[in-house]
């Protein structure tokens, strides 16, 4: 059945089909424009850990998901696929996420890792596996971006995506990054860890074609990152309580979100920590912080930046955490689906 005859034969107000494809969609990854890239992956998580279960959690609930976008007409049609989880990839990062957490305890009980040799060698062969996830990602990235597909990362933790923005620069020369999350992550190897969830956007700067970095909802981040937002032009952070206080002054929300979008360029990535959210909406995610971003305050946001003119060139989603039951799951999946669209069309 050729792609045409799918389409034609697709019942998009029915149950879903479970044929292996996100939301029962009919597309296959050959076919579909936007190709989702699952990385199992919780190696460097501080807090608590279950981010590296979330790609088959959300391809789960997505069979629940309904398909009308109000924003993006038949935005089903669009073609949104899948690619198969690597079981290889959760597998080494299960084993080194028990290194990890016994490096963490280790630093938790004020034992120096310098002092000890065994020690060391544990935290080099951790960095060392996750600069492989990283390749890894920007290889599996490059393969679909050369394919004219576009590539959006579902997570796993925030360390994640960095491959696919290493990937993007090699096909753009210039883009910024819109980062939604409770955290600034700019911290530089933090805990020793090179490729730390808590580093990606200190690491995402150093690539040459990233102009700037527009931050949103950030309520949690130490002093140096503080000093480093401050003192690097290219970072503007609109924090979670600033926000909050212009709208308690009266300022609106789309006055907000015009300021925000008048900073990104024509070419904009979109980094999504689910923890950028109210922790209502996320309660299982590994660092939940109080405070944060409502689900449609934020869709909002991204519509605008759609219609402005601006290209998503590709976006990640990260830090879904399933948990005992099926929220999280549930408001990953729905996230995801209403971003795609949006990427998609703003391709259009």
């Amino acid at each position: 059945m050729d792609l045409n005859d799918k389409i034609a034969s697709f019942d998009p107000n029915g149950l879903g089909d479970i044929n292996g494809n996100i939301y029962g969609l009919p597309f296959d990854t050959s076919e579909a424009r936007l190709i989702i890239l699952p990385v199992p992956w919780e190696v460097t998580v501080s807090y608590q850990a279950g981010t590296a279960q979330a790609p088959a959690a959300i391809l789960e609930a997505s069979m629940q998901v309904d398909l009308f976008d109000p924003f993006v007409t038949d935005a089903w049609k669009l073609g949104i696929a899948m690619k198969e989880i690597n079981q290889q990839l959760k597998e080494k990062s299960d084993f080194f996420r028990e290194k990890a957490e016994e490096y963490i305890d280790q630093l938790a009980h004020g034992i120096d890792p310098s002092q000890s040799k065994a020690t060391i060698q544990v935290l080099d062969q951790i960095n060392q596996a996750c600069k492989e996830m990283n390749e890894w990602v920007s290889k599996e990235s490059s393969q679909l971006l050369a394919q004219n597909k576009i590539v959006a990362l579902l997570g796993g933790d925030h360390s994640t995506p960095l491959g696919l923005m290493k990937a993007l620069a090699e096909k753009n020369t210039a883009f910024g990054i819109l980062h939604i999350d409770a955290h600034a992550d700019l911290r530089e190897a933090y805990e020793g860890f090179e490729y730390s969830h808590a580093s990606i956007m200190f690491n995402a700067i150093k690539i040459p074609a990233i102009t700037n970095l527009v931050q949103i909802g950030i309520r949690d981040y130490c002093e140096t990152e503080m000093a480093l937002i401050l003192a690097d032009k290219r970072i503007t952070t609109f924090f979670d309580r600033d926000i909050k206080q212009q709208q308690y002054e009266g300022k609106t929300w789309a006055g907000i979100c015009d300021s925000i979008i008048a900073l990104l360029p024509e070419k904009v990535y979109l980094s999504f920590d689910i923890d950028g959210l109210d922790p209502k909406l996320c309660p299982n995610t590994g660092t939940p912080v109080p405070g944060g971003l409502e689900l449609e305050q934020t869709l909002y946001l991204v519509e605008k930046l759609v219609q402005s003119g601006r290209k998503i060139i590709g976006f990640d989603l990260n830090e879904v955490a399933p948990g005992n039951d099926e929220w999280d799951a549930n408001v990953g999946a729905r996230l995801l689906y209403r971003l795609a669209n949006m990427c998609l069309v703003s391709n259009i």
